[in-house]
């Protein structure tokens, strides 16, 4: 027994180890082969043009690009490959004019990473290209480059523009295949939901069709806005992603139905199959649907649902003055671009990170610059790297990065020690290279460790060190993850002193108003106001349930004290599947609830978030909430007592 016990002490916490085991992800085939290609490609032409150097830095370009192609919609990907490039061209150059400028170089790359950190909480883009910005002026810094100084923005930019071309050759033959499947994979996702209906199941398909309701929306509507609004091809796709709302608002009812009768008919999910496959195989016809004849309220708002999509996805010509973006179209460009400078530079949160990435880049270059350490650029790369803000927490990052290195340089100590340098490069990169986006799909420490090994071989290429790269560079990476640490993370109190209540209080306040809307005076309020407000708040939701499971990866007290309020989270979730139930079933012949009923319901979910607002720990309150035992407002009051009881002294 004591044995046992002191195994279990031995065992490192779980927010230590979270990272550092693979996600259950497929292996990207086609991005294997686009990613050998691209790096590889080059370094075969440079050393056919006897310019092994030019080549190492167009495979750098690519590495880039392959780094930044995340996204599935072509026209996205155009965006997420072609603009970071713009950015990494004038990083490397700004990197290059101060290369070996001592003070010149620190306050260079202070204001880079300023600006870097600044624009990153823009959006995925932004994020990206503000990564690039940073990377290549790290990299024309510690690096030479050739002359003259527009070489290695033009290589650099080249590299980028093989992956775009790789990329775009599949446009021709599935020009709108990926908004397709996102449509079609948010049908199955709702299938999957009614079939889990009355289940423990349930919550966790919830949260897989607000993240495929979501992507979809992002895909289409990002589509939709870039052509002349009335085209047929996304007038129908946005007609049939419209129509999964009503399913979506139809399946709370259709889990509190199932609760208490048994599981919804098998005809149910399988019908919203049928529909996900006419979506993605683009059919159309008359629908054939078999289902049974409905009869409770909840039954009735499934069936209404269902025969409604079924008729848009199977109609040849929908009407394109008929179709309504459920979530807004995109603004015009300059506004949004106005909207956004405005939204940085007033930002306290863009302005706190921005400072400290360039805290953090200003001390790893003066380290490197102003102290004799060869080849030392490397530290400012793992700064650059371990303080990225969406790529996790900055502990966890810092700990993961130097788990990853290690793994990664020891792959590049076999290559560098056994395999001779020349055409033996191009073999070699072609298998590293895949590695890279089947290891990033597998976490941040696998995909450190599957990028590391490619940067020591290329910089190899440009500065001959061989095998002497391995030590220092893992030497490197442990300063940096160490500047990230300290000036990153312990220096900044809201770092591990987070108030993880405030965005949580933000999300049952905004639960407040979806409750007074959706039960506006016990009248039916505006169906697509209604329908924007719960999407915006399962939108809300998704992120703050994203933000508490970054949370968890945290060291003490950030970890357990998220760990604390998770139930919480949830709990809120449920009221807003409770809401939606209740005015499904209303829309669908069952009583209104009185007004000082929901009005009551409104003000509990005020306190409650007034309370979150005020202390990281609540007083239990257990409320009666009273009210008809039979209505339609009493699975949201018990849900509404149990989220009250939750935050409770046992948070202590």
């Amino acid at each position: 027994m004591a044995r046992s016990e002191g195994a279990g002490r031995l065992t490192p916490p779980a927010w230590l180890t979270a990272g550092m085991r693979p996600a259950p992800a497929p292996v990207p085939w086609a991005a294997v082969l686009r990613a050998s290609v691209a790096l590889s490609a080059p370094l075969a032409a440079g050393l056919a043009a006897d310019r092994p150097a030019y080549g190492a830095l167009v495979s750098m370009g690519a590495l880039s690009g392959v780094i930044g192609d995340t996204a599935d919609a072509y026209r996205m990907r155009v965006l997420n490959i072609a603009v970071p490039q713009l950015f990494g061209a004038v990083g490397v150059t700004l990197g290059t004019l101060v290369f070996g400028h001592g003070w010149a170089a620190v306050a260079v790359l202070t204001c880079v990473a300023l600006v870097s950190g600044m624009i990153s909480s823009i959006g995925a883009v932004a994020s990206v290209s503000g990564l690039l910005l940073l990377l290549n002026a790290v990299v024309g810094a510690g690096l030479p480059m050739p002359d003259p100084w527009w070489t290695a923005p033009l290589l650099l930019t080249l590299g980028g523009l093989v992956v775009l071309v790789l990329t775009l050759l599949g446009w021709p033959l599935r020009r709108a295949a990926p908004e397709r499947g996102a449509v079609a994979a948010t049908y199955r996702a709702v299938a999957d939901l009614y079939e889990a209906a009355g289940t423990s199941a349930y919550d966790e398909r919830r949260q897989a069709v607000t993240a495929a309701l979501n992507h979809a929306y992002d895909l289409v509507l990002a589509r939709r806005a870039r052509q002349h609004g009335r085209a047929p091809a996304p007038v129908r796709l946005l007609a049939r992603l419209n129509v999964v709302v009503p399913l979506v608002e139809a399946a709370p009812a259709a889990h509190l139905r199932a609760r208490l009768v048994g599981p919804l008919p098998a005809e149910v999910p399988a019908a919203v199959r049928k529909l996900a496959d006419a979506v993605e195989e683009g059919r159309a016809g008359d629908p054939a649907l078999d289902l049974p004849v409905p009869e409770r309220p909840s039954e009735k708002a499934v069936d209404h649902a269902l025969r409604h999509a079924a008729h848009v996805v199977h109609e040849t010509d929908p009407d394109p003055h008929n179709v309504d973006d459920r979530l807004g179209r995109p603004a015009a460009l300059r506004v949004r671009i106005r909207r956004t400078t405005r939204a940085v530079l007033l930002s306290g949160a863009s302005w706190r990170y921005g400072l400290r990435l360039a805290l953090c880049i200003g001390l790893a270059q003066a380290l490197v610059s102003l102290i004799a350490v060869p080849r030392s650029y490397w530290v400012a790369l793992t700064v650059t790297f371990v303080m990225k803000p969406d790529f996790g927490s900055v502990f966890s990052r810092a700990v993961l990065r130097a788990f990853g290195t290690a793994l990664g340089i020891l792959l590049a100590a076999l290559v560098l020690a056994e395999v001779p340098r020349g055409w033996w490069d191009v073999p070699v990169m072609t298998v590293l290279a895949g590695l890279i986006p089947a290891f990033s799909a597998k976490g941040y420490a696998f995909q450190t460790a599957a990028i590391t090994p490619v940067i020591l071989l290329l910089s190899d290429v440009l500065n001959h060190q061989g095998f002497g790269l391995v030590l220092p560079r893992l030497y490197d990476s442990l300063i940096g993850c160490g500047i990230a640490l300290v000036a990153g993370y312990l220096l900044w109190p809201e770092s591990w002193h987070t108030r993880i209540g405030d965005r949580l209080a933000d999300a049952v306040s905004d639960t407040a108003d979806y409750v007074a809307l959706a039960f506006a005076g016990g009248e039916r309020p505006d169906r697509s106001v209604r329908l924007r407000a719960r999407r915006a708040l399962y939108r809300d939701l998704s992120t703050v349930r994203s933000e508490f499971q970054r949370a968890l990866t945290e060291p003490p007290p950030t970890g357990p004290r998220a760990a604390a309020w998770w139930p919480l989270v949830v709990a809120v979730e449920r009221i807003v599947d409770a809401t939606t139930a209740a005015r499904v079933r209303i829309d669908h012949g069952a009583p209104a609830p009185a007004p000082e009923e929901a009005a009551e319901v409104e003000r509990e979910l005020r306190e409650l978030a007034d309370g979150l607002r005020a202390d990281d720990t609540l007083v239990e309150v257990r409320t009666e909430l009273p009210g008809d035992e039979n209505g339609v407002l009493e699975p949201l009051r018990q849900e509404v007592r149990a989220a009250r009881a939750i935050a409770g002294p046992d948070l202590r």
